[in-house]
């Protein structure tokens, strides 16, 4: 029977490196890069690893690729994913990663996209168990960092084996085991379950790390409670919501930091956190990763624009429009349950090519009867994510969520 893990356990360790907090943040691909890692660390996630990296030799040298190294800059322990299929690509992955600033490399046996899974990597080769201790001896032998794994719970719910892949990864050394719980069949389909996460804790000696549908304080702390795992990890959750870790920190006290925004209440701006500098911060922050980034790979590259992004719009901004919209779906959640409805009247004959900073494309009117259509709050950010896609060029981008916050402030959505 798991039991929830001794308060000690806030401290524990990968290898030689000291985890102080039960609260990580997964790789996600396209997601976790590193102004994204940055701004968790901030809130108190206690690692985050960076987003998964193909071990093909020959996409090395990809801007994809390049952008997803170690950083030096980054807090430690710098943990990097890897992704592949054979384990003399993925030692060589590891050898790789490590010379360039890695000190934990995780092996992503988790992942269940198509585009993975195809190619027989990702959570595919759980279905392969051989393959699996293939790849774990391999790339244990071939670093001198501690190497950590995720995995799902099995191919599919009829051929369940994290148990079995646990066992295998203890054996060859793996420091730490993340476990997503669900199939790969079951992708992101249905609710995530815990009692396999549960057995495996139970079951191994190294740290389990429970992932799936963490999505609130309440959730990270009983699943701690039912699985006995020494950490949770929040992936999907975390996308547009970077203070969840202050908040899950707070319930488990890890942190004593509050963050004063409760479903029922308005958005405090002035409160232990202000959202809207947050959000901008964030954007800044992409806006300058990745141009630096471009820069030094061209540089690099000694051949000009081989690593350039020639497509329009840049690559930050493209990069900014999805973080964006998912933080105008957190606030859709946080405003929806609020007393009074909030509309958005777009001026007719006008997108977000012409915006010029007028408030031309989206005035927010607060509607003065708190019983109005119950679609309105989510109109705002519909039309406000819509037009933020439209835009092309940083400072558009941030003229467009200064003023909409501005709307916001004035209307009364948020305080003042």
């Amino acid at each position: 029977m798991a039991t929830q893990p001794d308060k000690d356990t806030s401290k524990w360790f990968i290898g030689s490196h000291e985890i102080s907090g039960r609260v990580l943040l997964a790789p996600m691909a396209g997601i976790t890069d590193r102004p994204f890692r940055e701004l968790c660390l901030s809130f108190g996630a206690a690692m985050a690893t960076a987003e998964m990296s193909s071990s093909k030799a020959d996409l090395k040298d990809t801007l994809k690729s390049r952008l997803r190294l170690a950083n030096t800059e980054d807090p430690e322990p710098r943990a990097v994913q890897i992704v592949g299929s054979h384990p003399q690509q993925m030692a060589d992955a590891a050898r790789y990663q490590v010379a360039n600033g890695a000190q934990i490399i995780d092996i992503n046996m988790g992942c269940p996209a198509k585009k993975v899974c195809n190619k027989a990597a990702g959570s595919a080769l759980l279905g392969d168990e051989a393959l699996v201790e293939a790849i774990l001896a391999s790339v244990v032998a071939s670093v001198s960092v501690p190497v950590t794994l995720k995995i799902r719970t099995g191919v599919s719910p009829n051929a369940i084996n994290a148990l079995t892949v646990a066992k295998i990864a203890e054996d060859c050394g793996i420091q730490s085991l993340a476990i997503h719980g669900r199939t790969r069949a079951c992708r992101f389909k249905g609710e995530a379950e815990y009692d396999t996460i549960a057995q495996v804790s139970d079951s191994i000696s190294i740290p389990v790390i429970a992932n799936g549908d963490i999505n609130s304080p309440n959730q990270a702390l009983s699943v701690l409670k039912k699985t006995g795992a020494t950490a949770v990890m929040l992936g999907r959750a975390a996308r547009g919501n970077p203070w969840l870790f202050s908040e899950i920190n707070a319930l488990l006290n890890i942190s004593h930091n509050t963050c004063g925004l409760l479903p029922d209440k308005a958005l405090n701006l002035n409160g232990d956190y202000n959202i809207e500098h947050i959000i901008i911060g964030h954007l800044r922050g992409i806006y300058q990763h990745y141009d630096r980034a471009l820069d030094e790979l061209s540089a690099l590259s000694q051949r000009k624009g081989r690593f350039s992004d020639e497509s329009s719009p840049k690559l930050s901004v493209r990069v900014a429009r999805k973080h964006i919209c998912w933080y105008f779906e957190q606030l859709e959640r946080m405003m929806d349950p609020m007393e009074g409805r909030f509309a958005v009247e777009l001026k007719s004959g006008q997108d977000a090519s012409t915006w010029s900073g007028e408030k031309k494309n989206c005035s927010i009117n607060r509607l003065s009867d708190p019983s109005g259509g119950t679609g309105e709050t989510r109109e705002v950010f519909q039309s406000a994510r819509r037009l933020f896609n439209q835009l092309q060029t940083q400072s558009s981008q941030l003229e467009f969520l200064e003023n909409f916050f501005a709307d916001l402030r004035t209307t009364g959505v948020i305080a003042a």
